[in-house]
């Protein structure tokens, strides 16, 4: 008696896009998703904790295929406890909890019809990593020049390498922009063996005549016949969250283009501690997440270089920062031993390899420049940001923090720097937020709560002026809240009195907005007519937790470098990053993110990390700076410090719980000392 043969794959139809299409049995419903195209929003690294890639699996027939929710796997502990917590709202929305899945935990073992609601498709985040103003000393690593050379002839019959080095030398010593600078003999010039395999024919293509282009005044990397000018480099910011490129033209410095794009690596992780675990953890995870960056950055630099219509050959030079688990990954380096006590990298040194090493879409043998690392968890960025701002020059003390899943703070001034890292969590960009989101539209970016009738107001991206609102045959936009919003209503919330300096919900507040809700104490931002994904949109008591645990390592990691240094208080505060930029600075020392200082000495400065990227590329002496400050700065351990923990508890309290705040005392409420202080200062 034969049996039929269990089916290998299984069709999966998405509504309401109707994608559709046959995905492996075992596949994961957001797997599935990706494969077909259909967008699913997630952020925790499919751990089952953001709950934001929920989906409805039909119970009936679509045309031929018959859909049950039987035909998934069955939940696990984490999924059923996320659901279960939550049947009431799934229900007052008419959404089944019977029915309802998290698409990162079900797996494919039938034919299913899948509907996507609003509030779980995925969103195309708002990058904002645009370049700066900046002036800069344009002296590139790589520099072109004209050559005449001598044909070669049976009475000096010498090698066209040996012939075009010569000329070479003479040409750099008749026009080399440095004055006091001294040719290298000829035979000490080096060439890329892909500028050698076409060196012959580029010789008698341009009649004798060429364009050579070196870099650093040793290596010869690409020789064209005739005369070119065309010569570019890219400068590149691989964040955790974004990647960014700059095309500067290396003649004038000039920005030509300019991509960015979301990390191809947050669909395996949406902070660096998720991606090194799960490059860990699987056998293929380091190459899928070497070659996720690498192709989302060819994307980029395709898009970037065909819209300044430039060539690929001529694209010569790259110089890349990013975090130390970014470098690592990029690079395809091992992170096992960078998440593990002692936290070492594989190297701290300054890199230079081929573009061909790494699989660029650029000239084969253009160079690639990677900035030192600093510490362990302070990388190539933290340098880049160093660069550009310049604290090494400064009287001033300077506190410059890159805020992040893992914010990098450095200190100081020309007598010296110190520097650390510390993990703040994705709370800050949305992650383990009830109805947190990536900056995209649809999500809050602003708000601001009436002191007398505790009603908010609100801006959301994608539409123009505050509180957009529903009409009769249209819902509102509002999808959920970005993390410079969270930071807004978190401070709001302390300002008016609806949160305590603990964080906990005052008592006896009289306002339909603070409200018992399903996962404890709330207030809502939104209400369900305001909305395009069918219900309120709050604040939650978890929700503030997760902004307490961020800022609190955030301020303790400052304050501890401060104490590094002798000092109470900096001179001034430096914000870098995309994030940092869209901070109201105010609502973060309501707060107490960030040390106290004078408002008008805080300052936000953009993509930092880039710009120095860029001064990098147009400037190799920059590089040289980098390296001697990489070497020469000191290297706070957080995990080691003894009070680190007493100060972090400090820290829980809104703004704090011992240190003052004159600087903004006038907008909080005046609580008196908390007499819990005591226990975590010794009395002091």
């Amino acid at each position: 008696m034969s049996s039929e043969p269990t089916p290998d794959s299984f069709t999966i139809v998405f509504q309401p896009s109707g994608v559709r299409g046959k995905v492996e049995e075992g596949t994961t419903l957001r797997r599935a998703a990706t494969q077909l195209g259909v967008e699913i929003e997630s952020i925790c690294a499919d751990t089952a904790t953001c709950g934001k890639c929920r989906v409805l699996i039909e119970d009936g027939h679509l045309g031929k295929v018959h859909s049950s929710p039987t035909h998934a796997s069955a939940m696990r502990p984490t999924e059923e406890q996320w659901i279960t917590k939550r049947a009431k709202t799934w229900r007052r929305m008419g959404l089944d909890p019977e029915r309802l899945r998290l698409s990162c935990q079900a797996e494919v073992h039938g034919d299913m019809v899948v509907f996507v609601p609003e509030s779980s498709r995925g969103n195309r985040q708002i990058i904002r990593k645009s370049a700066t103003d900046r002036v800069i000393e344009i002296r590139p690593a790589v520099r072109r020049y004209y050559v005449e050379v001598e044909p070669a002839t049976l009475d000096n019959p010498r090698g066209d390498l040996e012939r075009l080095s010569q000329s070479l030398v003479e040409a750099m010593d008749r026009v080399h922009p440095e004055p006091d600078w001294t040719a290298p003999p000829a035979d000490a010039l080096t060439i890329d063996f892909h500028a050698l395999r076409h060196l012959a024919d580029a010789l008698r293509d341009g009649n004798w005549s060429v364009s050579v282009t070196v870099w650093q005044d040793r290596e010869i990397l690409d020789v064209r016949p005739g005369y070119r000018e065309e010569l570019y480099g890219i400068a590149v910011d691989v964040g955790s969250t974004a990647v960014a490129v700059y095309v500067c033209d290396l003649i004038t410095g000039e920005v030509v283009t300019s991509e960015s794009m979301m990390n191809p690596q947050t669909a395996f992780g949406d902070d660096i501690m998720s991606r090194m675990t799960y490059a860990n953890e699987h056998e293929d995870g380091l190459a899928t997440l070497h070659d996720a960056v690498i192709t989302g950055l060819n994307s980029l630099i395709t898009r970037a270089r065909r819209a300044a219509r430039i060539q690929p050959e001529d694209l010569l030079e790259l110089v890349i920062v990013g975090n130390t688990t970014m470098h690592h990954l990029l690079l395809g380096l091992t992170t096992k031993h960078l998440s593990t006590v002692p936290f070492v990298p594989t190297s701290h040194r300054p890199l230079d390899v081929k573009a061909r090493d790494l699989g660029l879409d650029v000239n084969p043998g253009a160079n690639v420049h990677l900035l030192p690392i600093a510490a362990s968890f302070v990388g190539a960025d933290a340098m880049g940001v160093i660069i550009a701002e310049e604290p090494h020059k400064q009287d001033e003390n300077l506190l410059i923090i890159d805020i992040g899943t893992n914010a990098e703070l450095v200190l100081g001034n020309r007598h010296g720097l110190v520097c650390t890292s510390t993990p703040t969590g994705p709370a800050f960009e949305g992650a383990h937020i009830e109805y947190g989101m990536r900056a995209a539209v649809g999500a809050i970016e602003r708000i601001e709560i009436n002191a007398e009738s505790l009603e908010p107001r609100y801006r959301v991206i994608g539409t123009e002026g505050w509180e957009p609102a529903a009409t009769e045959d249209r819902t509102g936009p509002v999808k959920g809240i970005c993390g410079s919003a969270i930071i807004d209503g978190v401070a709001e919330m302390f300002r008016v009195g609806i949160l305590s300096p603990r964080g906990h919900f005052a008592k006896g507040i009289d306002s339909p907005r603070v409200r018992q809700g399903e996962l404890g104490w709330e207030y809502v931002i939104a209400w369900e007519s305001e909305t395009s994904i069918g219900r309120d949109i709050p604040i939650t008591l978890d929700d503030v937790r997760q902004i307490q645990l961020a800022k609190a390592a955030l301020y303790t990691a400052a304050q501890i470098l401060l104490r590094e240094l002798g000092l109470q208080t900096p001179d001034k505060i430096i914000l870098a990053g995309a994030f940092g930029s869209h901070i109201d600075t105010t609502k973060a020392l309501m707060l107490g993110m960030i040390p106290d200082c004078p408002l008008d000495r805080v300052f936000s400065v953009g993509n930092a990390a880039g710009d120095g990227a860029r001064i990098a590329l147009l400037n190799r002496y920059k590089r040289e700076e980098a390296a001697e400050i990489a070497a020469s700065i000191r290297r706070v351990e957080l995990p080691v410090d003894p009070d680190f923990q007493s100060e972090y508890m400090l820290a829980m309290n809104f703004p704090h719980m011992s240190n003052p705040f004159p600087s903004v005392a006038h907008l909080i409420p005046d609580n008196g000392p908390d007499p819990m202080a005591k226990r975590f200062t010794g009395g002091r």
